[in-house]
């Protein structure tokens, strides 16, 4: 029986994870709750579960959570999430908060000696470095829940057994996969405009990007797969979780969604993780490894796909996967700079205020003007933050005046 504290859990990935808890009663058992504002929403999960602790970022939904729910203790703000990351009765803290708001619970868990189960890719994209040496210190596990790094993660297993993911994970100086992997390839869905290079970017509508063709996301992660910046921050993410370098990091296209990830040894052998387009596959993985248990998830029928296909992304269209990679390169703050314009960038595109274009564009812009500074503290990483969401307003002011 593993125990999980699930911060996010009024999102698509939250969703998810209380499927797989609901089909697996006897293997996992949710002991605290966090969301942003869906206040009631989050109180009809803690009494479906049976959660008496439960947060809400937002003070105003946690008063609306305090009358619906006389009976739920509920803390509130970005500090009370943290607080249940930290206090919470649990094994695992399975992180699906959306962009930087994931952060701190993360550290807070590490520090509190729970295992993470990570959805949130932000958080390694601007701190990798800092939670990679936090994890280490912590002597826990960082538990990858993206469909791509949990293919990843099933390969490097697969091969060489726990001891492999550990290394992986980069907590052991023999550099596991340093030596002993070639390249990482992570597929990609292209989102809803690989496919149809005559759309002009410059009118796409925010329901024309929501149109995933085969994942149903949160907004925010929906937006970046129609850019592909998505791939680009797990470019990064899977830099840091597996140490391997970003140039030895590639991507494909690969619009069935049906092969997660490949992992090319240094024998030239390359090993592969197959599934249905359902996030809860790597979602039951992480909160049951090293095991794997039986469930109800949908069965892999491959006589019925008709073909699988692949071809490389085009980052002169896709301008913020070759945004992503140069951020990794300049290293530093560069990632988190690249980060905190792009969530705001979304935003705006989200709200009407800049076109679908101009996300790149707005990255772009103020990712030229930063200068690269060490990211070794938690102060430095929220600084860059803060300084790119500065910078990001002021580009996009500047672009609604035209």
């Amino acid at each position: 029986m593993k125990s999980i504290v699930l911060l996010g859990s009024t999102g698509s990935i939250g969703e998810s994870a209380l499927r797989v808890a609901a089909a697996l009663p006897g293997c996992v058992r949710v002991t605290g709750l966090a969301a942003r504002s869906n206040a009631a929403r989050l109180v009809a999960q803690a009494r479906e579960f049976g959660v008496r602790r439960v947060a809400l970022a937002d003070p105003v939904a946690a008063i609306t959570a305090r009358r619906l729910a006389p009976e739920l203790d509920v803390i509130d703000g970005e500090a009370g999430v943290e607080e249940l990351a930290r206090t919470a009765e649990a094994d695992i803290a399975l992180c699906a908060l959306v962009g930087m708001a994931g952060l701190r619970p993360t550290l807070a868990a590490m520090e509190s000696g729970k295992d993470v189960a990570l959805a949130t890719k932000e958080v390694l994209v601007a701190a990798g470095a800092l939670v990679m040496r936090r994890r280490e210190a912590c002597g826990v596990r960082l538990l990858p829940i993206d469909s791509e790094h949990s293919a990843v993660f099933q390969c490097l297993q697969s091969v060489s057994g726990e001891a492999a993911c550990v290394r992986a994970a980069g907590a052991d100086p023999s550099r596991f996969a340093e030596t002993r992997v070639r390249r990482l390839v992570l597929t990609a869905s292209g989102g809803p405009f690989a496919a149809s290079p005559e759309i002009d970017f410059d009118r796409v509508t925010v329901a024309d990007a929501l149109n995933h063709p085969r994942w149903r996301m949160g907004r925010k992660v929906t937006i970046d797969s129609a850019t592909m910046m998505n791939k680009g921050l797990e470019v990064i993410e899977a830099h840091w979780l597996f140490n391997i370098p970003v140039d030895r990091v590639e991507v494909l296209v690969h619009p069935q969604s049906i092969v997660h990830s490949l992992v090319e040894f240094a024998d030239r052998s390359v090993l592969a993780q197959l599934s249905p387009p359902d996030m809860r596959f790597a979602i039951q993985y992480a909160l049951t490894w090293p095991d794997r248990v039986a469930t109800d998830l949908p069965e892999l029928d491959l006589t019925a796909l008709g073909g699988l296909t692949f071809h490389g992304p085009d980052e002169n269209r896709f301008r913020c996967l070759a945004l992503a990679r140069q951020a990794a390169l300049r290293g530093g703050t560069c990632p988190a700079v690249l980060n905190g314009a792009n969530e705001v960038a979304v935003a705006a595109f989200l709200e009407g205020r800049i076109s679908f274009s101009g996300i790149a564009r707005t990255v772009e812009e103020v990712l030229g003007r930063h200068d690269a500074a060490p990211d070794d503290t938690l102060d430095a990483v929220l600084a860059a933050d803060a300084w790119a969401r500065r910078e990001s307003a002021g580009v996009i002011a500047a672009m609604t005046e035209q």
